[in-house]
């Protein structure tokens, strides 16, 4: 069984479209105003921006965390 890789899911941007998708149209399936859809959508893609720069930036400082000392004095 394959595991599922969290950190590319939680970075994709095709997941969060799906997400921001599914959560607009189960609002406006369940009889609420398209405007709270488009909120609510947007407020997912919001997140979804922090939530890839934080992953990221976490990922890159991982990285440079392996060759510290190796900077020049100022760093």
């Amino acid at each position: 069984m394959n595991k599922i890789d969290w950190i590319r899911k939680l970075t994709s941007r095709k997941f969060w479209l799906s997400v921001a998708s599914f959560v607009s149209m189960l609002i406006v399936a369940l009889g609420g105003a398209e405007q709270v859809a488009t909120q609510v959508t947007g407020l997912i893609m919001a997140g979804a921006t922090v939530i890839g720069y934080v992953i990221g930036e976490g990922l890159a400082d991982a990285g440079n965390a392996s060759g510290e000392g190796t900077g020049t004095a100022g760093e």
